[in-house]
């Protein structure tokens, strides 16, 4: 890793945003030249100059050793080159040691005495240390500038005093002596203190681990013995690559690629180097046939190149470069990837925690553009899938902020952690002196394939560990090719033998401190990036790239007489090269596909990986799924069948990781002011309302004819209510209906086969006959009352007890009058009975009944009953009832009825006291009594009872009545003929009369 100053300055460095992978941490500083003091190379690949327009192109090589910046390197394939002293340096250097010498040879003149000559002169001897010039980054300079900052200072400070204490006439207490002396004690403390700051800063242990090389004033020592060997083996990769196409007979026949490689140091002397590759000639005098430009590793320095490179259509293809901002062409019109940027890892890892259902994670990050929009980023597409982020806690290596880091993973609920960092062993180190447990662990692709970071300490924090990482590939040859490197096959270049030292910890120049290279040491028995040959991952991006420029410029050379048979330009020009790039769709040897969209960007392709540590303690990194944009939408993210996952925090299934468990259907989810929407209340339903979702923002109500179940998730038709024959109430007036039909038609069989005795003739036994029938009719239409209402019921139930019951009083009436009558027609000089014979009975009973059916047919010819449910009554189930139509019609009936028995009961109650011995009106007054006690309660209890019991309550009132009227009127009558046969005689119904006077 480097940090990334941009040559431009640091207000340009200021716009590289992005949150891109890269070989750097994408940190902007002010001192460019001591961020960027690392060694860069680039490699040239051209074609032999062997016919006009030939094409070529370059790769430009990031930091692979930046110990040798200023060596000169290998000849014909490295070619160096050097930084430039910055002019101002020098010429401060040399004024500061022109003011110190002028002053040397006058400070015996009063003015310098004045001034304190041995004071001045030590400041300015502090100032010439302080321009010193230096070129190469090293120790030195920092403590040159440590000392010098130290001296000066305390030579002002002592200067200061002496005015003081002068002005104060105390000069005795501050002879010179001490305040030469003084000096001493104060520069002693702030050089420690400089030099403590400096190792807090640097953490050189944890820059060790993580190769990673800053100059922000700290010591480089350290860096300078690192050997960047993954961008060695990104070189050996191009040739590979190049010596494979020139084989292939098919791709770019009757030409051979060649390759250059160019020293950079630093990024400025990088971006000159691809600038010199490209305008530069070579040993052949091929100038200007650069066709296109491989790299660079760095998102920052790619920006930079191709800002420059653009206008010459030079198309870039970058192997590493992640930054999402290099996706805009309107910026960046010929720059290409063959890695995926890293929006598409932020999709993906989105995608991985939905699929997973952890809606609640936290994230740490380092302090850098990379992680920094990389949070960003992923915090603004988390939000979008209803994933929210509890905490993101900054990292940085001075562990200033590590308490609060522990702090916060202990106290937090949420167990997915996100790191990321790009110098994680770092972080692990810390880590894992604290026992943090329970933890899922997601990394990001820059370090989840690292297996190095697996100590006996880190194994238990790594367990379960997943994350995305580039595609693993297979590029046969590769590896023996990498390992069967040997100095001999390049003898002149001090950057091999450098390289292989530092392989085996050897020396190719006598040494008393280490062994002697032989030069044919084993590279399998190194444990480096350079011999892992296991796993091809990024390298297969750098190997597809070399191919997408070989097969663009054999496209274009398909031509005929001279010519582009698609654009009729010349077969080979630098925006003919971009052109095709842009449609080039192909597969390698490897079966890599690569081609790119509008953005330049290739398709975006990740391997899921688990951390699973065996047994013995070895680490395997599974591949147990994948992410591939170019599958349709809902396809690509998608797990291997059958694979096995290792959880982190030793948990058995997956972990649960969110803020509030979802609302279950039934409730309703209500989003807390303030506070993440992963953090909610649930409610329940309110009743009627129901829920069938999880997380629903509302309750929905259901229709009219439904209600919510008990769990409320669901709307069920309700349950009807009537009077059913089927329950217990229903079949108890069914019963007591038909016991009133069959003692009706009883009393008719005693009365039929008993006619012609006196207490059947006494009353009429015709308006008997017909009494008895009507009540039978009562008893009957009260079982239409029970059942499932329907349109025939409805209007049956109401007219036929309505018409039956006037006829039955009716009948009454008449055996009323028939008694009046009687007893009138006893009297001397009175023959009412004339009057009121069976002919006027008959029509009597057949007028009141007529207009009852009046009535009745004007209610169903106008308005009728008809069934109905009714939900107002209940809210959760439906009452099936008859609707009455027209009111009017159903009071009339019932009114025309009370009216009819009002008419009755006063008619018998004025004969109640006639002097028959059988004396039929008082029968007729208490049955009367007991019909309008009957309906005249009938009429509230109808009015309030709901749903069944309304119809419960009317037939009640039917059945009452008419066992009032049979058993009072007939019941009696049975009992003389069965029971008192010696009674039934005319004789003893008559009984004697007193006689009346005038």
């Amino acid at each position: 890793m480097v940090s990334s100053g941009s040559w431009l300055g640091l207000d340009q460095c200021t716009e590289l945003t992005g949150y891109g992978h890269d070989d750097e941490t994408k940190g902007c500083s002010s001192n460019a030249s001591s961020q960027n003091a690392v060694t860069h190379y680039t490699t040239q690949l051209t074609v032999k100059c062997e016919r006009e327009l030939e094409p070529g192109f370059i790769f430009i090589l990031d930091q692979m050793l930046p110990k040798f910046c200023a060596k000169q390197c290998e000849k014909g394939r490295v070619e160096s080159v050097q930084p430039v002293p910055s002019r101002w340096v020098g010429r401060f250097f040399l004024a500061a040691v022109l003011l110190l010498g002028t002053y040397i040879r006058r400070m015996k003149l009063s003015p310098s005495a004045v001034n304190e000559s041995n004071s001045t002169m030590a400041m300015l001897l502090s100032l010439t240390l302080h321009s010193f010039p230096t070129q190469q980054p090293s120790e030195w300079p920092g403590i040159t500038v440590a000392v010098s900052v130290a001296v000066y200072l305390s030579c002002a400070l002592g200067r200061t005093v002496h005015v003081i204490l002068a002005y104060r006439a105390v000069m005795k207490v501050l002879c010179p002596t001490q305040q030469q002396f003084g000096a001493l004690p104060l520069t002693v403390l702030i050089l420690w203190l400089t030099c403590v700051l400096r190792l807090l800063n640097k953490n050189v242990r944890h820059w060790m681990e993580d190769e990673l090389v800053e100059g922000n004033g700290g010591s480089t020592l350290s860096s300078w013995a690192l050997l960047n060997d993954r961008e060695l083996k990104f070189a050996r990769i191009v040739m590979f690559t190049v010596e494979e196409i020139n084989r292939d007979t098919k791709l770019l026949p009757g030409l051979s690629l060649g390759y250059r490689l160019y020293n950079g140091c630093g990024d400025e002397n990088l971006i000159r180097a691809a600038v010199e590759a490209v305008n530069g000639e070579d040993s052949k005098g091929c100038a200007d046939q650069i066709q296109a430009l491989l790299g660079h590793s760095s998102s920052g320095v790619s920006k930079d190149i191709n800002i420059i490179l653009s206008p010459l259509s030079i198309p870039q293809v970058s192997h590493l470069s992640t930054c999402a901002c290099l996706s805009d062409k309107r910026q960046f019109p010929t720059f290409f990837r063959t890695v995926p940027s890293d929006r598409f890892q932020i999709i993906g890892l989105v995608q991985l925690m939905k699929y997973f259902d952890w809606r609640w994670v936290g994230i740490i990050y380092s302090q850098g553009v990379y992680s920094e929009e990389g949070t960003m980023a992923f915090a603004k597409e988390a939000e979008k899938e209803g994933i929210c982020v509890e905490y993101r806690l900054p990292y940085s290596k001075t562990h200033v902020k590590f308490p609060a880091i522990v702090e916060a993973l202990r106290k937090s609920s949420s167990k997915v952690v996100l790191l990321f960092l790009p110098f994680t062993k770092s972080f692990l180190s810390e880590i894992e002196k604290y026992n943090i447990t329970g933890k899922q662990w997601v990394g990001s692709e820059a370090w989840i394939t690292q297996t190095d970071l697996a100590s006996d300490r880190r194994k238990s924090i790594l367990q379960g560990a997943m994350g995305f990482a580039l595609p693993q590939a297979s590029i046969p040859g590769l590896g023996e090719f990498l390992l069967s490197f040997k100095p001999s096959d390049e003898p002149q270049s001090a950057i091999v033998k450098d390289f292989w030292e530092s392989f085996f910890d050897c020396s190719f120049s006598p040494s008393n401190t280490s062994a002697t290279c032989t030069g044919t040491e084993d590279l399998s028995t190194v444990s480096s990036d350079y011999t892992d040959v296991k796993h091809f991952r990024p390298e297969n991006n750098l190997y597809k790239a070399v191919y997408l420029v070989a097969y663009a410029i054999h496209a274009l050379l398909q031509c005929h007489n001279g010519s582009n048979p698609t654009t009729g330009k010349s077969c080979v020009t630098k925006d003919q090269v971009l052109e095709h790039i842009k449609y080039m769709n192909f597969t390698t040897q490897s079966g890599a596909k690569v081609f790119f969209d509008e953005n330049g960007d290739s398709v975006a392709q990740y391997d899921l990986v688990n951390w699973q540590i065996k047994d013995d303690g070895s680490v395997e990194i599974v591949n147990i799924g994948q992410f591939d944009t170019s599958l349709p939408e809902g396809q690509k993210f998608k797990l291997k069948d059958n694979t096995r996952i290792v959880w982190g925090g030793n948990s058995i299934e997956v972990p649960r990781s969110v803020c509030r468990e979802p609302c279950p259907p039934g409730t309703r989810k209500a989003i807390k002011k303030h506070k993440p929407v992963c953090c909610f209340d649930c409610f329940e339903c309110p009743e009627g309302t129901i829920s069938n979702e999880t997380n629903s923002p509302d309750c929905l109500i259901c229709p009219p004819e439904f209600w919510p179940n008990e769990k409320k998730d669901q709307c069920l038709p309700k349950p009807t209510e009537y009077l059913s024959y089927n329950e217990i109430m229903g079949a108890l007036l069914t019963g007591f209906g038909c016991v009133g039909i069959f003692l009706s038609l009883l009393t008719s069989i005693i009365f039929r086969t008993h006619k012609e005795t006196p207490i059947v003739k006494a009353n009429n036994s015709e308006l008997s006959f017909l009494l008895l029938f009507s009540l039978t009719l009562c008893f009957l239409c009260s079982l239409t009352f029970i059942g499932r209402p329907s349109e025939w019921s409805c209007m049956l139930r109401h007219t036929a007890f309505g018409i039956a019951f006037v006829l039955c009083i009716s009948c009454v009436l008449g055996k009323t009058i028939v008694v009046l009558m009687a007893f009138r027609a006893t009297l001397p000089g009175r023959n009412m009975m004339k009057w009121f014979g069976p002919a006027q009975q008959r029509l009597s009973v057949l007028s009141f009944t007529l207009v009852q059916v009046v009535i009745c047919v004007l209610w169903l010819t106008t308005n009728p009953p008809f069934p109905r449910m009714n939900m107002i009554y209940y809210k959760d189930k439906i009452i099936l009832e008859c609707a009455l139509g027209s009111a009017v019609g159903f009071w009339a009936v019932l009114g025309y009825i009370g009216l009819l028995a009002l008419l009755c009961f006063i008619l018998a109650f004025f004969a109640r006291k006639l002097p028959d011995s059988f004396n039929e009106a008082k029968l007729i007054t208490f049955s009367m009594l007991i019909f309008c006690a009957v309906w005249i309660t009938f009429i509230p209890a109808y009015v309030s009872s709901p749903g069944k019991f309304t119809v419960a309550v009317e037939i009640f009132a039917i059945l009452a009545s008419s066992f009032a009227l049979l058993t009072c009127i007939f019941v009696p009558k049975c009992y003389i003929i069965l029971f008192r046969p010696e009674q039934n005689s005319k004789r003893h119904l008559m009984g004697k009369i007193p006689p009346r006077t005038l």
